[in-house]
């Protein structure tokens, strides 16, 4: 293995683009160990240790000769820019542009070849292989613009995308233009084209780096609030990751003047169930009686297992009507089913109270009026739901709770 150059301060200099590779292509690879669902991290490790690769193959002439090492650096450095683009695009849940990044890169690396062994010629291939990472740059670019909810690290993505694409592209014309064209490597790793194209690339590379680890950083944070705020056993919220986004819509309702509604449940006699079918029964009837809420509210609504059998669904743009009828839906579809694990005919019910909200009224309270509701229910049969209205009587100031009855169908 040869060196191409002096041991100077430039092949010093050259070797800090894969010193850093090398450094960010580790880091990947532990995030990846500890985020086994996201294989976007380990392509990442890949890229930037084929980067590095590619960087060590313009200084070091492999036996193979000259021509076909700088093919190798090229076609690593080709496959390190494709697997990024396509890592990032991945990352943020766009479809990977195969087409566009297929025709991006076997176009440059035939451009290449071309300028290489058919028609030798520094300068074009020099333009042939930039215009192709530009345009791999600015495809991620497109694909970055179209997110829905950009955060930061999808906005500074997005702009070190469009940076890239322009450092690529523009910054190679004006240099080439400058002090171009060029003969030979001879004096190449020395001139300016190589310097600002090692400099640009260490400082877009970090930077897309620390924004791509942000960004895993967002992720486990987010798993670990999911974890904190949901419940196990039914999929839903916990009480206090209800309480926190029922909070949450609730102001937001308020802000925009739209109603809403709150709908507590409780499964009847659910302490038999344990005892008569065991507590894996129990578990089942809960877990089935979540997803029925959970396939009933949809995503706009706020639904969570506030305690043991307790459940509570938040409905937003729903007034005490509205509100009634989820609940009738829900009590009568759970009534008429069957759950796995218990013994056939075996019939489990819930009851149900429902408050609508009146003025900015807090959720403290809103639940206090559903859940008295609720106990009316309890109280008066189970299997039933029941109305809780807050109005002024005639001649009075103060409200006053009517707590409405509906029979079981």
């Amino acid at each position: 293995m040869g060196v191409h150059g002096p041991l100077d301060n430039g092949l010093l200099t050259g070797l800090l683009n894969p010193t850093i590779a090398l450094a960010l292509g580790a880091v990947f690879l532990v995030l990846w160990f500890y985020q086994r669902h996201c294989p976007y991290l380990a392509v990442l490790a890949a890229s930037y240790w084929l980067s590095a690769a590619g960087f060590l193959l313009q200084y070091f002439t492999l036996p193979i000769g000259m021509a076909p090492t700088k093919l190798l650096s090229v076609t690593c450095f080709t496959i390190a820019a494709s697997g990024l683009a396509g890592a990032i695009v991945t990352r943020y849940g766009r479809r990977v542009p195969f087409v566009a990044i297929g025709f991006l890169a076997s176009s440059g690396l035939a451009a290449f070849c071309w300028f290489m062994f058919i028609q030798p010629d520094l300068t074009w291939r020099i333009l042939a292989m930039n215009f192709a990472f530009g345009g791999l740059s600015l495809v991620v670019a497109a694909e970055l613009r179209v997110v829905r909810d950009r955060g930061p690290t999808e906005m500074m993505l997005f702009v070190l995308s469009l940076l890239s694409g322009l450092n690529f592209v523009a910054r190679t014309l004006v240099i080439v233009i400058a002090h171009g064209p060029y003969q030979s490597y001879d004096g190449f790793y020395a001139s300016s084209y190589w310097t600002t194209a090692l400099l640009s690339h260490a400082l877009l590379s970090l930077l897309i780096a620390l924004s791509l680890f942000c960004a895993a950083a967002l992720d486990v944070m987010k798993t670990l609030k999911a974890e904190a705020y949901t419940d196990p056993l039914s999929g839903l919220l916990n009480r206090r990751g209800f309480e926190e986004r029922a909070t949450h819509l609730l102001r937001h309702c308020a802000t925009a003047k739209l109603p809403v509604a709150l709908v507590l449940a409780d499964l009847d006699h659910f302490k038999a169930v344990n005892d008569l079918h065991g507590h894996a029964a129990g578990d089942r009837v809960i877990a089935d009686f979540a997803a029925k809420l959970r396939s009933a509210a949809g995503t706009s609504c706020v639904a969570g297992r506030i305690g043991g059998e307790e459940f509570a669904v938040l409905l937003p743009l729903s007034d005490l009507g509205a509100a009634r009828l989820f609940a009738e839906a829900i009590r009568t579809v759970y009534s008429a089913g069957s759950v796995d694990g218990l013994l056939p005919g075996t019939r489990v019910t819930a009851s149900f109270g429902v408050a609508a909200r009146t003025g900015e009224e807090g959720l403290e309270p809103l639940m206090r009026r559903a859940d008295e509701a609720l106990y009316k229910a309890k109280r008066n049969g189970r299997d039933s739901v029941r109305l809780s209205y807050e109005r002024s009587p005639h001649g009075r100031s103060e409200t006053a709770l009517v707590v409405e009855p509906l029979k079981a169908g």
